[in-house]
């Protein structure tokens, strides 16, 4: 529990972070990440997030100040607080937050609407699913019921199936959800985007429909990549890729290699012979993928049969 404490000569003050309600720490987290990332951070900046009074605008700047008192000081000309050498972060701000919140803007886009940055910018993205069509599919694998659909297919057109679904996956370039498929009697995966309609059944489903079923996304594989050996600087890919030892394992689901490998364009032929600048990564044993199905994406794999 971390708990700080003030005296003065009239009283003790105790806070404690973890007591404060979530708003609370919401709003001392936008200081703590100004702060950080910015430099400075005023009232004017909390009002205009959290549509605030001035009152209560102060009395967090206040408490910021009890819990971090060596982390900004006022500047009266400018009324802003701006960041001390010493700062300590109060909030542990993941990496990929950050990033997150600094290109689209700091907060969760419904309590209050994002404000895109005009100097950190993220990838383009694929048209997200439809908001309804995520509903259904959240309530029927939250209540393991299968959904009735219409779906359309690059390779068959549109046709009308039962699914039952179990998981919702962004795969890197879009959305799917992982379902077992009434038509073909086996697991396969729905890009969210493709369905035209969904109907949620208020049906049971058979016991081999179920997640624990499907053996590809229960079965665990560790991949094991590396600097691509036609790469003249090996140590730029160790860097970029955080690996120990030349190396960077993985753990992913079978059901999910391929698209990973697909992503980060992993050379999986057996002797790493892809050519080409996109090529910077290799499997380093392309025997782990014995047992893994839909890899017909992967770059450069090859089947023993």
């Amino acid at each position: 529990m971390l708990v700080f404490v003030f005296q003065d000569e009239q009283s003790e003050v105790k806070m404690d972070l973890n007591e404060l309600n979530h708003g609370q720490r919401s709003r001392l987290a936008f200081i703590d990440f100004s702060l950080e990332y910015f430099g400075e951070v005023s009232r004017a900046d909390l009002i205009s997030r959290f549509k605030t009074g001035l009152a209560a605008a102060t009395r967090d700047l206040a408490s910021y100040k009890q819990l971090a008192p060596n982390n900004a000081f006022l500047d009266h000309k400018a009324r802003r607080y701006l960041r001390r050498d010493k700062f300590s972060p109060l909030f542990s701000h993941n990496p990929e937050a950050i990033l997150t919140g600094l290109s689209h803007g700091f907060g969760d886009g419904l309590s209050f609407p994002l404000e895109p940055s005009d100097t950190c910018f993220d990838a383009v993205r694929l048209v997200h699913p439809k908001a309804d069509y995520i509903a259904s599919i959240m309530r029927a694998i939250h209540h393991r019921v299968p959904l009735k659909c219409s779906y359309l297919s690059i390779s068959s057109g549109e046709s009308s199936r039962e699914i039952v679904p179990h998981s919702l996956v962004n795969n890197g370039h879009r959305w799917h959800v992982r379902a077992f498929d009434r038509v073909s009697g086996s697991f396969r995966d729905f890009v969210c985007t493709r369905f035209t309609q969904l109907e949620v059944l208020d049906q049971s489903i058979a016991t081999l429909e179920a997640r624990d079923y499907d053996k590809q996304w229960n079965h665990i594989v560790e991949l094991e990549l590396v600097a691509h050996p036609s790469l003249q600087y090996p140590q730029a890919i160790e860097l970029d890729y955080a690996m120990h030892e030349g190396a960077l394992k993985l753990e992913v689901r079978a059901a999910l290699a391929g698209y990973l490998l697909r992503q980060w364009n992993v050379d999986c032929s057996k002797q790493h012979s892809l050519s080409g600048g996109e090529y910077q990564l290799a499997l380093k044993d392309s025997k782990v993928l014995a047992n893994v199905s839909g890899l017909s994406i992967a770059p450069g794999w090859q089947s023993e049969d």
